[in-house]
């Protein structure tokens, strides 16, 4: 069986050890850097957009269309520099002459030169259309932290552990000055929009303000009973917001020409890592290490949206019934329960937790109670280990059951509801002082103990009804150190132990019934000669034999969970800090089918969605990642009449296949919606009524947060002045019917799509490129457009005389300006430099490009 799958959406995130935070050029998107990569967030409604995997530092582009990243190298340290095309989420380009981690990364204003600041005290300076290093600037004796580029491109400042400010000439790569007041290491430094100060931020508590063309020092700034941490100017150069590291979760504002603090702005739990003003002024954002992104209005200084996140590892997830909530427990760190929507992905609610965090968590059947359990690492207080029970609908504590005697690893709701399983045993690392073993069930409705089932040798890490109720399965044994595991399996209406499987003297995790009963599945780590190998065991529960092992290199299964269907095996793996991995085993074939990675620490957690659709993964980054797993496809295709070409959504390819075929009369017509024998506006304006309706179980899910490419068939070309055409007939033929209205809502919002808000002309595509490239362009009003290609010199190679355009996207491979890398001769260009230039009425615009032969 094959699966199509994508990471569809992370729930939360713990911010990295530098929590950056970066706004786009043009002010829409908020980068914030995570655990296992950057999400981008709509920075005026906080509402998340795309998650770039693997993206560990933010640093825009000027034309927004660029991320610079700091990733792991072959040395096993940060030291390389990736490029990322922030569009598409696809890598560029990976940039690998540092020797150490990398701390720091700027584009130039002008777009040309990305620089990058190293553990390995120095400073490179990359061609950002070669990917070529131009120049590496030493001097420095300590970790370079920080680097800013002046306005105008033509200055670097660098701020370093060695307590100095260094500036560089970008052009030849030789120093200027070097700015010796700060006592300690110098964090982070920004010049003013205005280009007239160089500020620098030092653990010395002072924020320090230079003349950034001479380095004469202005005035210093004394800010902090903790470490200054980041630097801001806005926008009009007039006020610097000051970021505390560690301790002071505070924002200090300052004004420029005086020195004198403006206010002071708290919220932060913990100290701000990360401040930055939108590019208009309106909004300063600021992270913490207490995980939380807060965007503040620059006019009042109050808060407008909180992003908040986890602050601790995730344990233990589970799906509601209906499959439209994911409840999810949180480590030491955290330990909160939430609530999650999963359609939405927003926070639902967060209930209390527990004193040393969540080990596990489960919904009832009926969805409108969860049940979590709780770690007591207090040395036995029993005031800790309860279960607790919460209304699923408001997150309002329902009962707590008290009775263990020390830490609660595992619960599991029996098929009916009735009955709720606990098991514990002392959670502790060095395979020791197990206590209370025992398994409790309990009477869900009034909270009492019904009975409690001894034997267990070890802690109980998992526990698992069978689906028809009769048979309760634990896991038992030590999952990180040696200690032989079994798995038990009890009675529940006698409370007698009928069975002990033996795992090969493995440790034993978890484990997970198949939906027919027939099939139990346990997980493990196989830690013979010190090597990590996957085992997952597959037992019939019939005979208590063991008829399959499925094996692969790898890291320790911490969770298994079968599929609705029965099909599919899911395990989440990982161990000691290792990066977690989630895999899919065909039981049938009983071989592995698919690896998903993204999660940068172990998967404590898997869980299927009722629909089998859905996969979540809970791990100890602190995220919840939901996998999209592609729908059945043995049911046949019901597709709708207004999906006019049947490939599975009504989409502008349909529209545009009625258009094409306006004014045809005759019986089943192709695009003859109403069936009145003639293809018109009212077939058309049907088709618009149900745009985006998917018409298939199989129809691919749409990427949100990008603007869709708009396939065209041969004869319509769906143009801003097609569908003024296609709105201004629908006027006349307005019935005033419901189907009417929405059809002409959704004309008009086709229209605007359509419409750029401005004419621009954008970087081609491939660039560097051998032998040919597109050059994409937008145009706000219809004009005369022409491209002229240039060499280095300003002589001009190769002209496009481009013709009248209309207004639109002149943007895919079908639209946009081609060339083929030949002169107006026919002949082939040399290697090199060269320009286009792009007329289009009273608009100009130039950019450079780059042929690699």
């Amino acid at each position: 069986m094959e699966f199509a799958r994508r990471c569809q959406s992370p729930l939360g995130q713990r911010l990295d050890k530098t929590g950056e935070i970066a706004y786009s050029p043009d002010g829409s998107r908020l980068a914030v850097a995570g655990s296992i990569g950057t999400w981008i967030y709509d920075a005026k409604t906080g509402v998340e957009l795309d998650l770039l995997i693997g993206v560990s530092s933010v640093a825009f582009s000027p034309d927004g269309a660029m991320l610079a990243s700091r990733a792991e190298g072959l040395d096993g340290r940060d030291s390389t520099v990736q490029i990322w095309d922030v569009a598409t989420g696809q890598l560029k380009a990976t940039l690998t002459r540092h020797t150490d981690h990398i701390y720091s990364t700027a584009f130039s204003p002008d777009g040309t030169t990305l620089a990058s600041g190293s553990g390995d005290k120095t400073v490179r300076l990359w061609d950002v259309a070669t990917e070529q290093l131009k120049a590496t600037l030493t001097g420095h004796a300590e970790e370079v932290n920080s680097v800013a580029f002046s306005p105008d491109s033509t200055i670097l400042a660098s701020g370093s552990d060695d307590k100095t400010v260094r500036l560089w000439d970008v052009a030849t790569g030789k120093p200027i000055a070097t700015l010796t007041e700060h006592r300690d290491s110098v964090v982070s430094v920004a010049f003013s929009p205005d280009s007239t100060i160089l500020a620098s931020g030092s653990y010395d508590l002072t924020v320090r303000l230079w003349e950034a063309r001479t380095g004469e020092l202005t005035a210093t700034l004394t800010t902090y009973t903790s470490r200054v941490s980041s630097i801001a100017f806005s926008p009009d150069s007039t006020t610097l917001a000051i970021g505390g590291g560690w301790l002071d979760g505070t924002v200090q504002l300052w004004d420029v020409a005086t020195g004198q603090p403006i206010a002071t702005l708290a919220g932060h739990a913990e100290g701000v890592e990360s401040v930055a003003f939108s590019p208009d002024g309106t909004t300063l954002a600021s992270g913490g290490y207490d995980n939380t992104v807060w965007l503040r209005d620059a006019a009042t200084w109050k808060p407008k949206t909180i992003l908040r996140e986890y602050t601790g590892s995730v344990t233990s997830i589970a799906f509601s019934p209906d499959g439209t909530a994911l409840a999810t427990g949180a480590g030491w760190q955290d330990q909160k329960v939430r609530l999650w929507d999963t359609r939405t992905g927003q926070l639902k609610t967060i209930s209390g937790g527990h004193e040393d965090g969540v080990s596990s968590v489960a919904f009832s059947p009926l969805g409108n109670t969860f049940a979590s359990a709780g770690y007591d690492n207090t040395g036995g207080d029993s005031r800790y280990n309860r279960v607790r029970l919460w209304d699923a609908a408001t997150g309002q504590l329902k009962n707590a059951l008290l009775g263990h005697t020390d830490s609660i690893l595992s619960v599991a709701f029996s098929p009916d509801g009735s009955t709720l399983a606990s098991g514990g045993g002392w959670e502790n690392s060095r395979g020791s002082w197990q206590q209370d073993t025992g398994i409790r069930l309990w009477d869900v409705d009034t909270g009492q103990l019904k009975a409690t089932l001894t034997g267990a040798p070890n802690s109980v890490r998992s526990l698992a009804f069978s689906p028809d109720g009769k048979t309760l399965a634990n896991a038992s044994g030590y999952g990180h150190w040696g200690t032989d595991g079994i798995v038990q399996l009890w009675d529940v209406a006698t409370r007698q132990l009928t069975a002990t499987l033996r795992g090969d003297g493995i440790p034993i995790k978890s484990v997970a019934f198949s939906p027919d009963g027939k099939i139990l599945a346990s997980a493990s780590r196989h830690g013979n000669s010190g090597t990590n190998v996957i085992v997952v065991q597959l037992w019939d529960v019939a005979t208590r034999q063991l008829t399959a092992t499925l094996r692969g290199d790898g890291i320790a299964v911490n969770s298994v969970a079968f599929s609705p269907d029965g099909r599919i095996l899911a395990t989440g793996s990982g161990a000691w800090d290792t990066a977690g991995i989630v895999q899919l085993w065909d039981i049938g074939a009983r071989q592995l089918t698919a690896t998903f990675t993204g999660h940068t620490d172990s998967v404590s957690s898997v869980a299927f969605s009722p629909d089998g659709y859905t996969l979540a993964s809970g791990s100890e980054d602190g995220t919840v990642l939901l996998w999209n797993l592609a729908p059945p496809t043995d049911k046949p295709p019901q597709v709708s009449a207004y999906d006019v070409n049947q490939d599975g959504i009504v989409n502008l390819v349909d529209l545009a296949t009625v258009g094409k075929l306006f004014g045809q009369t005759g019986e089943g017509l192709l695009g003859d919606i109403n069936s009145d024998g003639i293809v018109n506006i009212l077939d058309l304006v049907a088709v618009s009524t149900h745009l985006d309706d998917t018409t298939t179980p199989a129809a691919p899910i749409a990427h949100r947060g990008h603007r869709p490419f708009f396939p065209t068939p041969t004869g319509v070309p769906i143009t801003p002045q097609t569908v003024q055409e296609w709105i201004d007939m629908a006027h006349m033929a307005d019935d005033g019917s419901l189907t009417f209205r929405r059809g002409m809502a959704n004309l008009n919002a086709l229209l605007a799509m359509l419409t750029p808000a401005e004419t621009a002309l954008l970087p081609n595509y491939p660039n560097p490129f051998n032998p040919e490239t597109w050059i994409p362009y937008r145009l706000v009003h219809s004009a005369d457009v022409t491209l002229t290609i240039y060499d280095t010199k300003g002589v001009p190679v190769r002209r496009f005389d481009l013709g009248h355009q209309s207004a639109g996207y002149y943007t895919d491979r079908a639209k946009a300006a081609y060339w083929d890398g030949h002169n107006d001769s026919g002949e082939s260009v040399a290697s090199g430099v060269y320009f286009y230039q792009l007329r289009a009425g009273d608009y100009t615009a130039l950019r450079r490009m780059v042929i690699l032969k």
